[in-house]
């Protein structure tokens, strides 16, 4: 057997492990997706904030704030939905299974960060520190990829970095947290997704 043979079967029997142990279903367009609804939601918020809150984004008053509290949960709603079709529909294209130890392992490590950073960020919004929120919406965010990427594919760690340095500028200057919000959500979500997509559902 020639060197090529054994690198070959090195090749499938990595690809076979990595196959049994993560999830590697999940599509690229969804994250292109999610960063259009973000640049989408965040531009309401915007608007409505410059409307009727004086123009400071930092300080919601009643409708306004509970508008853009429903605009950010109707993002996060169809961003989930589309990435829940779309890892579904690749996932049967690809003859893999949905839900199964992989993609149970997946769910439970992204979300165990996810909740308890919306926990605390409902927290600080009741104390009135509004500014603190979109920098530890982007940190929870970020540490709930890099948990997720254990057992998915790897690269989403690298998304999971940059949320959490974005998270860790937007809690030194709060000002700029509605701008690296949109940084962190709609437009590095889109940038990502893009090289997923080529890289992984062409």
């Amino acid at each position: 057997m020639s060197n090529e043979d054994y690198l070959k079967d090195i090749s499938e029997i990595k690809h076979l492990m990595n196959k049994s142990s993560r999830f590697i279903s999940l599509s690229g367009l969804s994250g292109i997706l999610a960063g259009i609804y973000a640049l989408i939601g965040a531009y309401i918020a915007f608007w409505l904030v410059n409307t009727y809150s004086d123009g400071k984004l930092y300080i919601f008053h009643g409708w306004v704030f509970w508008t853009c509290m429903a605009v950010l949960m109707m993002i996060a709603l169809l961003s989930a939905l589309t990435g829940i079709i779309l890892t579904v529909r690749k996932a049967k294209k690809n003859d893999e299974k949905i839900w199964d130890s992989s993609s149970q392992r997946l769910l439970f490590n992204f979300l165990i960060p996810l909740l308890v950073g919306g926990l605390y960020c409902l927290i600080i919004l009741d104390q009135g520190r509004y500014g603190q929120t979109g920098g530890l919406m982007l940190i929870f965010y970020g540490l709930a990829l890099v948990s997720a990427s254990k057992y998915s594919l790897g690269d989403i760690r690298y998304l999971g970095y940059i949320q959490i340095l974005l998270g860790l500028i937007a809690s030194y200057y709060p000002g700029y947290g509605f701008w690296l919000w949109v940084i962190g959500f709609g437009i590095m979500h889109i940038i990502y997704g893009t090289w997923m997509h080529f890289k992984y559902d062409r």
